[in-house]
C-alpha cells in the first residue's frame, strides 16, 4: 500500500510540474520572449543563414522602437512568415536611397553595419528610392546586406500591428553568442 502512496504522489508531482512547466513556456513564449531562426543572408554579416535569436516581446512596440534596432516582425504580405531586419524610417520620416545611400529626413544616415556586395551594380529600387514618408503606424525596414534583401523597398511598410519584438540574443551557433544592439544615433 506504502509504494502504491509513493508513486501516486510521485505521479501527481510529475504531472503538475509537467503542467506548470508548460504553461511557464507559454506565457514566456507568448508574451516576453521567443527564439528564432535566420533562413536568409539579408542580414549578413550581423546575422547568418541558421543563426538562432531570441527577441524580447514584452512592452516592445512602436513606442519603443529606436532607429537601428533589429526587429522580428510578421511579414506584411504573408503574416505567417517573420522576417528579421534593421528599423530604418520611423513614423513621420521621409526616407531616400541616392547611390546606395539612405537620407533620412534629407541627412545621411551612419550605417556601419551594411554591406554591399556587388558595388558594380546599380539600379531602381534598390539603389534609388524615395522620397518617402513613413506613415504614422508604420516602419521602414531594411536588411544589412542591401543588395541581398528583400526589404521595405520591394514590398513597403511594416505596420505597427506585424511587430513581434526585438532581436536581443544571438545564441546558436556558441561560438558567436552575444547581444544584439541597436545603432545609436
Amino acid at each position: 500500500m506504502k509504494k502504491r502512496a509513493k508513486f501516486l504522489s510521485w505521479a501527481k508531482e510529475t504531472v503538475e510540474t509537467i503542467v506548470i512547466a508548460f504553461f511557464l513556456a507559454f506565457v514566456i513564449i507568448t508574451f516576453v520572449a521567443q527564439s528564432f531562426w535566420i533562413p536568409t543572408g539579408s542580414m549578413k554579416p550581423n546575422l547568418e543563414i541558421k543563426d538562432r535569436i531570441i527577441a524580447y516581446k514584452l512592452f516592445y512596440d512602436l513606442d519603443n522602437v529606436d532607429r537601428g534596432d533589429i526587429i522580428v516582425f510578421k511579414f506584411p504580405l504573408n503574416p505567417k512568415d517573420n522576417f528579421v531586419k534593421r528599423a530604418i524610417g520611423l513614423p513621420g520620416d521621409e526616407v531616400r536611397i541616392k547611390e546606395k545611400k539612405v537620407y533620412i529626413n534629407g541627412k545621411l544616415l551612419s550605417e556601419p553595419y551594411v554591406v554591399h556586395a556587388d558595388s558594380w551594380n546599380r539600379g531602381f529600387p534598390r539603389d534609388e528610392y524615395g522620397p518617402i514618408k513613413v506613415p504614422s503606424d508604420s516602419l521602414f525596414m531594411m536588411g544589412d546586406n542591401r543588395d541581398s534583401s528583400d526589404d521595405s523597398r520591394f514590398w513597403g511598410f511594416v505596420p505597427a500591428e506585424n511587430i513581434v519584438g526585438q532581436a536581443f540574443l544571438l545564441y546558436w551557433p556558441p561560438w558567436r553568442i552575444r547581444l544584439l544592439k541597436g545603432v545609436s544615433y
